[in-house]
């Protein structure tokens, strides 16, 4: 079947699938430096031209990219469509080698030192900036000022008084006002009286040793080829030229099996531009208010609908051409698609960036004065299922079927079926007088501000619950006669949260963080937590939780109590660190998700809810919590560091932080590398 009998409304997916698969990668981009910087409005101006500036480089890699698709493909739509993609690069290249032109709008005015200027790396590079950026820092009144100079600078005093006007606006960048002085010290040859030359000298002065010498000196280096550029065009342009690990160009003899390369090249390249309109989405809202912003130009570009339209186009190519692939074939795009979206992680993590950033926290961290606490809760934060339902499954399922099957000398142990009946009352009943409960807190009066003793006191009402909750489950006996060996086994088997095990695992091999791990759970049995995590290695963590009593590793269905409600958890949170010595100062991180984690979310310094039950954003914010994505919280911080106040993470803020996966607490705390 050949791809062009296919409609392209009928084709499949791939590009979504990828685009879901690879979901991590994208987040781990939102957290570099780089775009926290860039989102909050601080980042510097250097930094932002060595990015535009890999632009070319990627415009040419795309533009022989988009050629070879066309060549390989043999669907007719798709050769139109993609030849029509490459024409449009090709265009932006060429704008990009002409962009000067409408900066010296009468050519008869421009010196050979003009044109010199004009076509050197250095003025062309700032000039393409002011045509493709000109909302950073700029002002159509000082365009058109800049414009009228360049005209009319045989009129001396016009000309004065124009960049009299221009050096003494304080809110003018200092790209402008290189980019306007720049020429204005090529024409000096046209000012022969002294007051226009110790006019012109003093404007010069005033920015040559802080801006023309580093510009002019350090140009080439600060724009040349990023180590990141150069891994993610090599990776293209090999995909393009047919170097695919696992496919044997050599053997592709027909039209229709040469088309699988140009969707493996389309693979290779979307993951760049959906990727970038993905960011751009995401800092949309750091413009919402904010009329100087320096950076909304680019934000608006890939936020904008023409940005989407042109990741869609390529997406729809991709489905259509990979529609008849095999699942192998269809393997290959998967890898290519991965490989690209971590080499543009990689290209964003390469940019220059000097300038401090509040992530990731662990960049200021130095073990030898500081210490890493970090806290987490276990069901539904670590794990996908609840502990107490696998507990019970495992119990039902081990549980004889008939009397027939009690063994002697052994605990006598309810029937399966009358077990599973008696877990679901239980669960039942646990659900509705919960319920009741969280109804009853928030019945008081609603707090303005975080109203932590007030939180506390009622909190102590849900403490009371769930020791009674618990009370019915031991005196019921459905946790009775469970094997150590099946806990364990099952613990091994535990599907945990994507991202959860690497995240600790790069915490205990950092060796560079001097960091202790404490786990606070209400889990009925610490040996099913203990094995859930020593599969991955982490066998090292303090786990806090609750314990079933076991007579010859059977279950005598008792738990020995420790942890079973809020203030329970916060209890044992501070004596953890009232047993932390004085030597280092301690940063405290908690990770939770549910009600149980409240108070230990409020007294940590960073406080991260994943994924936020219901009833704990409705308690919280009823006494007074605030609740922030993580993301934008970080972009405030970047602001007030930036702007040289002193900020730090403190606890009882009243701010807690939400997030939707590991892979933003993993960026947050170690980094997107």
């Amino acid at each position: 079947m050949a791809a062009k009998n296919i409609p392209i409304e009928e084709a499949v997916e791939t590009a979504r699938k990828c685009s879901f698969m690879f979901k991590k990668e994208s987040i781990l981009a939102l957290y570099t430096p780089f775009i926290v910087c860039l989102a909050s409005g601080t980042l510097k101006l250097e930094t932002f031209h060595h990015f535009i500036a890999q632009h070319s480089y990627y415009l040419k890699a795309f533009a022989k990219a988009y050629e070879a698709a066309v060549e390989y493909t043999d669907d007719d739509d798709a050769k139109v469509g993609l030849s029509e993609m490459r024409k449009n690069v090709i265009k932006e290249l060429k704008m990009q080698d002409t962009v000067i032109q409408p900066l010296f709008p009468n050519p008869n005015l421009c010196s050979y030192q003009h044109l010199a200027f004009a076509s050197s790396p250095w003025g062309k590079f700032l000039q393409l900036e002011l045509l493709l950026h000109s909302g950073y820092a700029l002002r159509r009144r000082e365009l058109t000022v800049h414009i009228r100079c360049l005209e009319e600078h045989i009129s001396k005093t016009m000309e004065i008084r124009k960049v009299r006007m221009i050096i003494r606006d304080d809110e003018v960048s200092n790209v402008m006002r290189a980019l306007i002085l720049g020429p204005i010290l090529l024409t000096m040859e046209f000012y022969t009286d002294s007051s226009s030359q110790r006019l012109l000298s003093v404007a010069i002065s005033v920015f040559a040793s802080g801006l023309f010498m580093e510009w002019d000196s350090d140009m080439v280096k600060k724009c040349a080829l990023n180590p990141g550029t150069v891994k993610y065009t090599d990776f293209l342009l090999a995909t393009t030229s047919g170097k695919i690990e696992g496919v044997k160009t050599d053997t592709l003899a027909t039209p229709f099996e040469k088309t699988m390369l140009a969707a493996y090249i389309l693979g290779a390249m979307i993951p760049c531009i959906r990727l970038y309109a993905y960011i751009g989405k995401e800092l949309l809202v750091f413009l919402e208010g904010e009329t100087t912003h320096p950076y909304k130009r680019i934000i608006d570009n890939y936020a904008s609908d023409v940005f989407e339209g042109l990741a869609r186009e390529n997406e729809s190519w991709l489905d259509k051409l990979s529609a008849p692939l095999t699942g192998k074939e269809l393997n290959i795009i998967e890898k290519l698609y991965q490989q690209a979206m971590k080499l543009e992680l990689g290209f964003l993590l390469a940019q220059p960036l000097d300038q401090k950033s509040v992530i990731p926290i662990s960049r200021e961290h130095n073990p030898a004065e500081d210490r890493l606490v970090i806290f987490f809760n276990f069901d539904l934060t670590c794990t996908a299922v609840d502990s107490s339902a696998i507990l019970a499954e495992i119990a039902i399922v081990s549980a004889p079927k008939s009397d027939e099957n009690q063994q002697e000398n052994q605990l006598v142990r309810m029937l399966s079926a009358d077990l599973r009946s008696k877990w679901e009352d239980l669960s039942k009943q646990y659900t509705e007088e919960y319920e009741e409960c969280i109804d009853t807190l928030l019945l008081t009066e609603n707090a303005e501000k975080i109203d932590y003793e007030r939180l506390h006191k009622a909190l102590e009402q849900l403490s009371d619950f769930e020791k009674r909750a618990n009370m019915r489950v031991i005196e019921s006996g459905v946790l009775k006669g469970l094997k150590l060996e099946d806990i364990k086994r099952a613990g091994e088997l535990m599907i945990l949260q994507d991202g959860c095990n690497n995240f600790f695992q790069s915490i205990i091999k950092n060796e560079q963080l001097n960091a202790d791990i404490h786990m606070l759970s209400y889990c009925w049995c610490g040996d099913l937590i203990r094995s859930a995590f020593s599969s991955g290695g982490l066998d090292v963590l303090n786990v806090h939780t609750n314990e079933l009593i076991f007579e010859e590793n059977v279950s005598t269905g008792e738990i020995l109590k420790k942890v079973e409600s809020p203030i329970d958890k916060v209890q044992v949170f501070s004596k953890i660190l009232n047993k932390c010595s004085n030597d280092k100062k301690n940063l405290t991180v908690h990770v939770g998700d549910t009600m149980s984690d409240l108070l230990c979310l409020l007294q940590a310094d960073i406080g991260i809810v994943l994924n936020p039950s219901s009833s704990l954003m409705r308690v919280g914010s009823h006494f007074g919590v605030s609740f922030i994505p993580l993301f934008p919280g970080i972009v405030k911080k970047q602001k007030i560091f930036a702007a040289g106040d002193s900020f730090c993470w403190n606890k009882l803020s009243g701010v807690l932080y939400t997030v939707s996966s590991w892979a933003e607490i993993h960026a947050f705390i170690l980094g997107s590398s």
